[in-house]
């Protein structure tokens, strides 16, 4: 007993303790002396054991404490995650120890520190989160241990990580990841180049050093943040200064502009006081990105500065395109007005002000001119009005109106509903100043515009008022039409045909669009107050009856009989006596003449319909 107890005191390797037994056995002792001394031996092996353990966990606390005394005097981080790498190596008797950090901006994980490291491509590595070891480790901020890199199929593997890891020649890898809150930063790894197993207590070590490794870069972050907040606060005076000079200058400047539009100026001559002010060329652009005056050379406008002007109405301030300035006012969600200057120099926050003030003050100009714009509508509209609700009155009174704002009742004109799910106030807005423009009128109801314009195409005018008005309000406009008219007398009714029209679109979900009755075949004749049984007869089989006539052929009895064989090619041949392949040739024939579309449901309705109507002809 003795004896192991000396072995135990000079640390012997565990061979010897073997020995103490074999002397025995060569001496002739006992059994009984045997069994005690084979006993003494695993109890002296325990105790070994034990001290070992305790050994290694000393060293390891001496380690933590090491690293947890460097964190407080903290004044190098790659200086304290090298020391840790190495630690970790030391501690683990890892052939290779390394650390990968998480990049934010490229969503994946690089090597950031290396110790025992021999290959560069490993060094220069980077794991994808969920590939690797590594990156499931970064997935799912849990550590992971393979004895046996190559053959374990835990993890995905990717050819350009199996590759580094082959060429750096490791095979046991432990990962645990740092953790900073609920998510990891990055993640500290333990490797060697042969088979290992990792107990559990080494991944608790490997853990404790990552997360003081955690600790360090958060520790670093703060401080960062700390000395970017002192170096802001040392300036906050100098700025604020700086930023009231600005202020009282930009103050000055909108008091000049506004004692020029109290006095009857125009943006002519705010744009020229900005040019005075800031130098360079201004032009001034309306809501329509049309120039309404310009001052200086200022070049063509591109894509960008409309771009610009976006920007500047989501922010409400200047915004830069090259050597550009752009600043815009909106209402209602548009732009009203918007300078752009070509200055030379980026402006400072004086000169935005200046800006800006200029293109406030220019708004409210506008805006007054649009409220006499908008009476001048009104007066139209309710004109317009009058003449769909005349019925037996006073129509001189009626004319006489129309002549002091230049229409002639007595020209052809066609008349317009547009139905609409935007704003009333921007749909008056833009029928009143398309009236204008068309030298016609125009009226403003509860999701609908009314137009009286000159013209005799009611079909084109519709397509039109529903085009553009669609993109005015940036929602579907859909719009009928009537006409032409030719007298007030006929207003009424052709109002309630362009209404009917509109609505029909709506029904046939052609939202959007734009026709008069004649161009909705058989559904014309229903809504139409002419019902002009010969255009849809034209427009639906004309091109096949005129074919018969020509080439003497029998079409239109074959397209009769196709449809009311419900459409059976067999049942067709079998009662005009003729082919199954004559039949297929007639209704290939039938679809070069009128549209390979022919057998859609609401087309074919359209020929069933002129089909009938066709024979009731014949027999009258």
């Amino acid at each position: 007993m003795r004896t192991y107890l000396e072995l135990l005191e000079r640390e012997a390797p565990a061979v010897e303790f073997e020995e103490p037994i074999l002397a025995a056995r060569a001496t002739g002792a006992s059994a009984a002396e045997l069994v005690e001394l084979e006993s003494a031996k695993l109890a002296a092996l325990r105790v070994r054991a034990l001290l070992a353990q305790r050994a290694r966990r000393e060293a390891e606390l001496s380690a933590l404490f090491e690293t947890a005394g460097d964190l407080a005097g903290l004044s190098d981080l790659d200086a304290m995650l090298e020391a840790i790498v190495h630690r970790a190596r030391q501690l683990l008797r890892a052939d290779v120890s390394y650390m990968t950090l998480h990049d934010d901006e490229r969503g994946d994980d690089y090597m950031r520190v290396a110790n025992g490291s021999a290959s560069a491509a490993f060094q220069q590595l980077r794991l994808p989160i969920g590939v690797g070891l590594g990156g499931l480790v970064a997935q799912t901020v849990t550590p992971y241990a393979t004895s046996d890199y190559f053959a374990d199929g835990r993890f995905s593997h990717a050819d350009d990580i199996d590759g580094a890891v082959k060429e750096e020649g490791l095979v046991a890898i432990l990962g645990v990841p740092m953790r900073l809150g609920g998510r990891a930063i990055g993640v500290l790894f333990a490797a060697n180049r042969r088979l290992r197993r990792f107990p559990q207590e080494e991944v608790a070590l490997l853990g404790s050093l990552a997360a003081h490794a955690a600790i360090a870069i958060d520790n670093a972050r703060l401080l960062q943040e700390t000395r970017a907040a002192l170096a802001e606060l040392s300036q906050a005076n100098s700025v604020i200064r700086a930023h009231s000079e600005a202020v009282e200058r930009a103050a000055q400047a909108h008091d000049r502009m506004a004692s020029l539009v109290l006095h009857g100026g125009g943006v002519g001559d705010v744009a020229a006081m900005v040019t005075e002010v800031l130098g360079g060329a201004v032009t001034v652009l309306d809501s329509h990105n049309k120039p309404l005056s310009t001052v200086g050379s200022i070049g063509a406008l591109g894509a960008d500065v409309f771009e610009a002007q976006t920007a500047s109405c989501a922010t409400g301030r200047t915004v830069w395109t090259g050597d550009l300035s752009v600043a815009t006012v909106e209402v209602d969600g548009d732009p009203l007005c918007t300078f752009v200057l070509r200055s030379g120099h980026e402006l400072d926050d004086a000169d935005q002000r200046i800006l800006e003030r200029a293109v406030l003050a220019t708004s409210l100009l506008l805006l007054s001119q649009r409220s006499a714009a908008d009476a001048e509508g009104r007066f139209r509209g309710e004109l317009l009005d009058d003449m769909i609700a005349y019925s037996d009155g006073d129509l001189d009174a009626l004319r006489e109106r129309a002549r002091r704002i230049g229409i002639d009742p007595s020209q052809r004109h066609v008349v317009v509903v547009a139905r609409h799910d935007g704003r009333r106030e921007r749909a008056a807005f833009w029928a009143a100043s398309q009236a204008t423009m068309d030298r016609g009128l125009a009226a403003a109801r509860p999701r609908e515009v009314v137009f009286l314009l000159p013209g005799d195409t009611p079909g084109a005018a519709a397509e039109r008022i529903a085009r553009e008005l669609s993109q005015s309000l940036g929602s579907p406009a859909t719009a009928g039409a009537a006409g032409p008219v030719t007298g007030i007398e006929q207003v009424a009714a052709a109002y309630r045909q362009a209404q009917r029209c509109a609505d029909t679109l709506v029904t046939l979900g052609r939202t959007g669009s734009g026709a008069s009755a004649d161009a909705l075949g058989f559904v014309g004749l229903l809504i139409g107050d002419d019902n002009d049984v010969s255009g849809f007869l034209a427009s639906a089989i004309g091109a096949v009856v005129d074919y018969d006539a020509r080439r003497r052929t029998e079409l239109v009895q074959t397209l009769a009989t196709y449809f009311g064989c419900g459409g059976s090619l067999a049942k067709t041949a079998q009662q005009l006596h003729i082919h199954v392949n004559t039949v297929t040739q007639r209704l290939e024939r039938v679809a070069s003449l009128i549209g390979a579309d022919w057998q859609r449901p609401e087309r074919a309705l359209e020929i069933q319909l002129a089909l009938r109507l066709h024979v009731l002809r014949e027999l009258l």
